[in-house]
């Protein structure tokens, strides 16, 4: 489980992230919603100890990310899908990862069959597509087989093949028994991926709740999110449809 207690972050007089808390249970995926520049990435910065808050605490299974072991084997996160060296090949990128974290070597073919770059996964990854480039990321997360998954708009960039692939993937790892915490600017994609949504804006929580729920508050699983957010005219702008 991860556990937000307050957490806090500033940059200036802004504040990014504001008093946020909230729980992310496993066996489900929990939905991360919000506009763009509403807080989400960098709550998820927060997490994995990449940015410092300056209030408040996270941590995942009982433990600040830092005081993980082996944290790759513990918690799989895809925030920036270009994060590889352009020179190496999508292979020796994930050899270099898993002989980091003691992982077995087997698990690079594994995971590049599991995101189907197995066939790719001789060339340089400098090379590669955008959807090419999330699934090398996704690859990555997955790599340690860990229990807890963070991923950051992981559709962006995928053929429609692709998004219906990683719906059913962060389904099935779900299933599992795993925590899957998945951020996203679109409605429609958490309504055909999430069980249950923490909804932000301004760096603040908006609600924590089931998609069920939230489309019970209104017409339509839209309108519930745009009388929620009503504060928020980025909000608006990107998921109000043509009048």
């Amino acid at each position: 489980m991860i556990k937000a207690r307050g957490l806090t972050k500033r940059y200036g007089t802004v504040k990014a992230v504001d008093a946020l808390s909230f729980d992310v249970r496993p066996g489900a995926v929990t939905g991360f919603l919000g506009p763009n520049g509403s807080g989400k990435t960098t709550t998820m910065r927060l997490m994995l100890g990449l940015d410092r808050p300056d209030g408040g605490t996270v941590t995942i299974g009982g433990r600040r990310y830092r005081d993980l072991a082996w944290p790759l084997r513990e918690v799989g996160a895809l925030l920036d899908a270009r994060a590889f060296h352009p020179g190496r090949s999508a292979r020796a990128h994930l050899a270099a990862l898993a002989a980091a974290n003691s992982i077995p070597s087997r698990r690079v073919d594994e995971v590049l069959r599991q995101v189907g770059l197995d066939t790719a996964r001789d060339r340089r990854a400098g090379k590669f597509s955008l959807g090419m480039g999330q699934r090398l990321g996704l690859a990555a997360a997955l790599l340690g087989d860990p229990g807890i998954l963070l991923l950051d708009e992981p559709v962006n960039g995928l053929d429609p093949e692709g998004v219906r692939w990683i719906r059913d993937l962060m389904k099935s790892l779900a299933a599992e028994g795993r925590t899957v915490f998945v951020s996203s600017h679109l409605i429609s994609e958490m309504a055909q991926t999430a069980e249950h949504v923490i909804v932000i804006g301004g760096g603040r929580l908006l609600a924590d709740t089931t998609v069920g729920e939230l489309a019970a508050r209104s017409a339509s699983l839209e309108d519930a999110f745009l009388e929620l957010t009503s504060g928020s005219a980025e909000f608006r702008a990107a998921h109000r449809g043509p009048a």
